[in-house]
């Protein structure tokens, strides 16, 4: 199993809607995408700006890189995380899981 953790920042007034845009699209999109297996949302405020990290689940390399279309390089930004985000390119690093649970 791989895990793909990713980080970004928002402004602290931006940190509501962009909740709620990640929750609607990324995390609703990755649940139902072939090879998941969990997609959660953490939020930290940390005076004017919040991080958020995703942790998503996944059975192989292989299924993750078939829903993010990642080769190794950084993703992509779409338009509506490079209007949310601050502070430089998301960070993205992939974990194998060593004992997965169940």
């Amino acid at each position: 199993m791989i895990a793909r953790i990713w980080r970004g920042w928002t402004r602290s007034w931006d940190a509501d809607g962009y909740a709620r845009y990640l929750v609607d699209t990324v995390i609703l999109e990755c649940r139902g995408a072939a090879g998941n297996r969990g997609a959660y949302l953490l939020r930290r405020g940390d005076g004017g700006r919040t991080e958020f990290v995703t942790i998503t689940l996944w059975e192989s390399l292989g299924a993750m890189r078939g829903f993010t279309g990642e080769n190794g390089e950084p993703p992509l930004l779409s338009a509506e995380d490079a209007r949310f985000l601050i502070g430089g390119a998301p960070a993205v690093v992939h974990y194998e899981t060593i004992d997965p649970p169940g």
